[in-house]
């Protein structure tokens, strides 16, 4: 089957995070694809679940055919499109949703979740965790591309990847300050180079406070200007750091096979979400992905995930089956 001849629409409400998902089971399917970004129209976009109100005028853009023979969305605002097309097209197009839509998976032709969420189903396939667009050639190609700003960096090298504030935790003044501890511990007893970056989550305040304790001549620190180097860190690292509270940043992390040491952010615990991420991170340790930092780094080697290669796979194993006019064996 000649994947580049397919008509491929990737659907999403235009989060970053949860377009790069889609965009990189697309890529792992060695495809092109369309990006479509998709707004609910009031009231849809406070009903739930969206799926039953599916209609042209419950969404915008307004979308048309020709329909495509593949949608991989994402986000709950993206359902809406989804069953849209399906129904529009009269089942032509196979639909994959990313991430657990809270209405039954038979809506979709496949649905694919991360381990740490309980939705099982005969055409649902877990993953270790988020798909993304970690891959071996996107790694050497950010490692040429960022050579001039990390190939000066004392080694080994230390990707540093710094969240925040969440639903599941909270960074605070405490939790900072063990942050900026470890980190120069790090650098002190390994002598190491540090390539850091914070998001929005972080806060201006305490990444105004990392920035301060750790910028020296041995540690780069993204200012947000520019084109992204989160990519060339990852290229580059012989070890990451990775506050606990992003599973998409700790799924990044483990698709590159490198080691991992997490650090950890202050638990809201009455929240469910919390545990969620509590079985993602067990999960994470059950891999062999991570260890604890004592004072000195270590090297040890895992599976590396690749989930949206493992994605990619079911959904061309799907395709075959439906150009061949078979029904899809059920996910094992």
């Amino acid at each position: 089957m000649d994947i580049s001849k397919l008509k491929i629409w990737i659907i999403t409400e235009g989060i970053a995070g949860t377009e790069n998902q889609c965009i990189g089971v697309a890529e792992a399917l060695g495809a092109d694809a369309d990006i479509k970004r998709i707004s609910l129209n009031f009231p849809w976009n406070i009903l739930s679940p969206p799926l039953l109100y599916s209609f042209s005028w419950s969404f915008r853009p307004t979308l048309s055919p020709p329909w495509p023979d593949l949608v991989i969305a994402a986000g709950r605002k993206s359902i809406a499109a989804s069953h849209y097309i399906k129904r529009q097209s009269q089942g032509k197009t196979m639909t994959v949703q990313l991430q657990d839509p809270r209405i039954s998976p038979a809506h979709f032709d496949l649905v694919a979740v991360p381990h740490h969420d309980r939705l099982r189903g005969d055409n649902v396939i877990v993953t270790d965790g988020a798909p993304n667009r970690i891959s071996q050639a996107h790694l050497e190609t950010a490692k040429e591309e960022f050579r001039h700003l990390f190939e000066k960096l004392p080694s080994p090298r230390i990707a540093v990847l710094i969240g925040g504030n969440s639903k599941a935790y909270n960074m605070t003044d405490k939790v900072c300050s063990e942050i900026v501890r470890t980190l120069r511990a790090v650098r002190g007893s390994d002598k190491a180079g540090l390539m850091i970056t914070t998001s929005r989550r972080t806060g201006e305040k305490y990444t105004q406070q990392i920035r301060d304790a750790m910028l020296t001549t041995d540690t780069y620190f993204w200012n947000g200007e520019g084109i992204n180097p989160y990519m060339g860190m990852l290229a580059w690292a012989d070890t990451i750091f990775v506050t606990n509270d992003s599973v998409s940043m700790m799924s990044d992390a483990a698709t590159t096979g490198k080691p991992i040491y997490l650090l950890p952010l202050q638990a809201k615990t009455t929240l469910k979400t919390s545990s969620r991420l509590k079985t993602f991170q067990d999960h994470l340790w059950d891999s062999g992905a991570c260890a604890e930092y004592s004072g000195t780094l270590e090297k040890w080697t895992y599976i590396p995930f690749q989930d949206s290669a493992r994605v990619a796979d079911t959904i061309l194993s799907r395709l075959q089956y439906r150009m061949n006019g078979k029904t899809a064996q059920k996910i094992s």
